[in-house]
């Protein structure tokens, strides 16, 4: 066990807390999926007590992964606790992540709770859950913030209790990755019974040193489970990115000299996934899975690249999944070649009927662009091209007239509760007529705080890719539309976010 390490995914619940990235059901099960083929170890499938919503993603993920422990987070109370095991019920392997804060900050502020009482509830929730499941984490809320000795206290006795995880948040990315490996190191050597748990870390980004702070608990702290988000993803500045610390890890195995079970082939169509589920798009030189991360326009790079690649580049590409890549499919493929590609991209849709539907746009869209890629095709069964059922909103068809020299305008008939219903409104540019139209109508009363447009793949051909945020009343969602003409796919990703808007899977917010 000292020379392997665990890597602990946390896409789905604390990555899920980047303001308007919520996810739904069926999208959660998805990235789960792609996060078994990548190997995950261990798969965050949410935080079952926070909604109903967050209680099925977990039951469905539960149910459907095989090779992956899944992960249920929960506060240290009963109800919390059996929530997350009810969830976790007929998993092939299930653990219980269970948290409380224990800085002094947070104690006073947040919780209004002493020391003692603190450390009575923390053993009392691992004593309960440990009756239920085997595997339990527990992990002390702004950790690296915390008094050692209170913490050696409340950690020993939590370990005596049956934690066999115990992870150490830099909740709020404060953390230097000397002084970080460092606290994990004392607090290992202080611990009289810490030989009996797994530590792990569980960094923030806030100051830009989550992957070297998480590195430095393992290289001099000795923890063996790293906490991490497909890109980075999470609240403020993001968590540990998956990709960068596995990469760092296998590209210095010299250094580091750890096994991990990571199938690096996987890590570029997780990324792509994820990207395109929360509408969070990569930025072009972010490492590992940005779109320039291997590209090299330096002439005196390009040379050597082409003479011995190892000059310039310390990974291959294709090892983390670059050279998928690539067209697969055409307007002349059959249905059996896109149903074996949504296989090979990790896309399991629930019918026939499912099936069928996606092929259906897939040769619709094949009409319209003679070159479909695997970025096209997750597009196509993303949730903003299947409408959930629920949804009140959604998209039937649009014209629009935009001319220099005059006003735009645009008219769009959309289906409301299953009846269609056209609105008309001029505006500055198309994609605003159209935005305007749909307004109109449904009145919402949102403010939009973001209107982003990302190209899919290359050309002018590719599917526009647009990601809408808006915000009512406290709440703020993401909407994701994908389509070749940008003025549709904004109309799209609009609905997408009103839908969102409308759902009532209130949550209560998780920290760690």
């Amino acid at each position: 066990m000292a020379d392997k390490l665990i890597i602990f995914d946390t896409t789905l619940r604390d990555g899920e807390q980047s303001p308007g990235a919520s996810m739904t059901r069926d999208e959660k099960l998805r990235i789960a999926r792609q996060l078994e083929r990548l190997k995950v170890d261990v798969i965050e499938a949410g935080f079952a007590a926070s909604s109903n919503g967050d209680f099925e993603a977990v039951r469905a993920i539960a149910q459907s992964i095989k090779d992956s422990t899944v992960c249920s987070l929960a506060r240290t109370n009963d109800r919390d606790i059996a929530r997350a095991a009810e969830a976790l019920h007929g998993a092939n392997s299930a653990r219980i992540h269970t948290f409380i804060a224990t800085s002094p900050l947070h104690m006073e502020k947040k919780l209004r709770m002493t020391p003692d009482q603190v450390m009575e509830q923390a053993v009392q929730a691992v004593r309960f859950a440990r009756n239920l499941v085997g595997d339990i984490e527990f992990s002390p809320e702004d950790g690296y913030r915390s008094e050692m000795d209170f913490l050696c206290r409340i950690l020993e006795a939590v370990i005596k209790e049956g934690a066999t995880t115990i992870n150490v948040p830099d909740t709020v990315g404060y953390a230097v990755p000397e002084l970080y490996g460092e606290f994990i190191r004392t607090l290992r050597e202080r611990i009289p019974n810490s030989d009996k748990a797994i530590w792990s870390v569980h960094c923030h980004n806030d100051l830009g040193m989550a992957v070297a702070n998480s590195l430095a608990g393992v290289q001099i702290g000795g923890a063996r489970q790293i906490e991490c988000t497909i890109n980075g993803l999470g609240e403020r500045a993001g968590n540990c990115s998956l990709e960068e610390v596995v990469m760092a890890l296998k590209t210095r195995k010299d250094y580091f000299g750890l096994e991990l079970g990571i199938d690096p082939r996987h890590i570029v169509a997780a990324s792509r996934m994820v990207s395109q589920t929360t509408g969070f798009v990569v930025q072009p030189n972010k490492a590992v899975v940005g779109a320039n991360a291997f590209a090299h326009a330096s002439g005196i790079h390009q040379d050597g690249v082409l003479k011995a690649r190892d000059t310039y580049e310390i990974m291959r590409a294709e090892d983390v999944g670059w050279t998928t890549n690539k067209i697969v499919l055409g307007k002349l493929s059959g249905r059996n070649a896109f149903k074996q590609r949504l296989q090979d991209l990790g896309v399991q849709l629930e019918s026939e009927s499912d099936i069928n539907a996606a092929f259906t746009r897939f040769k619709e869209l094949a009409d319209r662009k003679s070159e479909i890629f695997d970025e096209d095709i997750l597009a196509l069964v993303s949730q903003d091209a299947v409408p959930e059922e629920g949804d009140q909103y959604s998209f039937v068809s649009l014209s629009q007239h935009s001319e220099t020299g005059e006003r735009p305008h645009a008219s769009i008939v959309i289906q409301d509760n299953g009846t269609e219903v056209r609105a008309e409104s001029d505006g500055n540019g198309p994609v605003d007529a159209s935005l305007k139209a749909i307004e109109n109508h449904v009145k919402s009363g949102a403010e939009m705080v973001l209107y982003s447009v990302n190209a899919i793949s290359g050309s002018t051909e590719s599917q526009g890719e647009v990601t809408v945020r808006l915000q009512n009343s406290g709440r703020v969602v993401n909407g994701v539309g994908a389509d070749p003409d940008i003025v549709v796919a904004s109309a799209k990703a609009y609905l997408s976010a009103l839908n969102k808007l409308k759902s009532k899977s209130d949550r209560v917010a998780a920290q760690g």
